[in-house]
């Protein structure tokens, strides 16, 4: 029992000594710290969207039948007016000949029906023959005249579906699209099947991007956009918001807008579909006065010294707007001591300074301990920020 005894008594003055040594001896505190410089910074909305030709047209068949020509192919020119592919003409060009024939068959029963009325009217007139014979006669010549009126119009129809058997590009440009073949039969009763798609311009093109609608009030028409695409990963591209679309798009109740970047690509490097990361450019700052974000981050303890004189109040008034409380270790000093700064833009790595610091100055970024007086090495501890 002695021994045990003699044992917890050692324990308990090695404990105290430790505290003793502690209390006497407080950790050593050392900072990290970034210096404020001076550089460029440049505030951007990130974004992401695909590239478009600037105007695409669809080419479509108005009417059925079967391909007889397909002239062009994919990456061909063509013209407005150009042919670029023909359906089988032999059905509609029947259907002509007899709408023709129904227009010959009907004038002739117009005439046949004006010389009944003329020799009715003679007859009534020479009272020969009731005017009722003469009222049948005059309503068998509007109606042959109607029937004639009619064909025509059958007529009319029938050659505008032959002339649809050849399938000419609205606009000059590049076919982009194609999906038919020789012998393929298409069915348009419906809806016209899509048989070609004409870029009309692939030197200028467009993204169309989606926008977060909480950075959709920082865009403006005319913005510099810098982006790439995973085809060219060693490039950057340039273009400009053209436009801002005030219509919403929501997936997985993320609201975005359509905003459209216009795109030089006079070397037709950039194909549709492609995929661009975009950097739409709010505001540039150059050789801005500028702090490492790291030192926004920084969260003192509460027991950490602070060599700044203490506030009067026990509760400090609320910073304006775009105000920051940050620590700053003066040259040759030990203790940092708190400042509040002025911000402006920032790139996500530098904050611009507008008020408050100086070139030079070194703020606190994070803090490492060193352990007891005198011991640094394995008891070292740095705190992150």
């Amino acid at each position: 029992m002695k021994i045990i005894a003699i044992i917890v008594l050692a324990l308990a003055a090695a404990g105290g000594g430790w505290w003793y040594w502690n209390q006497s001896h407080p950790a050593e505190v050392a900072y990290q710290t970034g210096a404020v410089t001076r550089g460029d910074v440049t505030q951007v909305v990130n974004a992401s969207g695909q590239l478009n030709p600037v105007v695409d047209v669809t080419i479509g068949s108005q009417i059925s039948g079967n391909i007889a020509k397909v002239l062009v192919d994919f990456n061909s020119l063509v013209k407005a007016g150009e042919e670029v592919a023909e359906i089988d003409k032999a059905p509609y060009t029947a259907a002509v000949h007899q709408a023709e024939a129904n227009v010959s068959f009907a004038k002739a029963a117009l005439e046949l029906a004006k010389l009944t009325a003329d020799r009715k009217q003679e007859l009534v007139n020479e009272h020969a023959a009731a005017q009722a014979d003469l009222d049948t006669a005059k309503a068998n010549y509007d109606q042959a005249e109607a029937t004639v009126q009619i064909n025509e119009a059958n007529l009319e129809t029938a050659q505008i579906n032959l002339d649809h058997c050849t399938i000419t590009s609205p606009i000059d440009g590049i076919i982009i699209s194609s999906s038919v073949t020789v012998g393929e039969t298409v069915a348009a009763s419906f809806n016209a099947p899509v048989l070609f798609t004409v870029a009309n311009d692939l030197a200028k093109m467009q993204i169309d991007a989606s926008v977060a609608e909480g950075d959709i009030g920082e865009l403006e028409v005319g913005q510099d956009v810098n982006f790439n695409v995973d085809a060219y990963p060693m490039r950057t591209f340039h273009g400009k918001v053209s436009q801002i679309r005030n219509s919403p798009s929501t997936v997985q109740n993320v609201v975005t807008y359509d905003t459209v970047v216009a795109v030089n690509n006079s070397d037709q490097k950039l194909k549709p579909g492609m995929t661009a990361n975009l950097n739409i450019v709010i505001a540039q700052r150059p050789n801005a006065l500028r702090i490492p974000n790291a030192a926004l981050r920084f969260r003192p303890p509460d027991n950490m010294p602070d060599s700044s004189p203490a506030q009067a109040a026990p509760r400090p008034p609320p910073k304006p707007p775009g105000t920051k409380t940050i620590y700053v270790l003066d040259a040759g000093a030990t203790k940092p001591h708190s400042a509040d700064v002025k911000l402006g833009i920032s790139d996500g790595i530098y904050t611009e300074v507008v008020e408050g610091l100086h070139e030079g100055d070194a703020v606190v970024t994070s803090i490492i301990s060193t352990g007891q007086s005198g011991q640094t090495g394995g008891f070292g501890m740095r705190r992150p920020f």
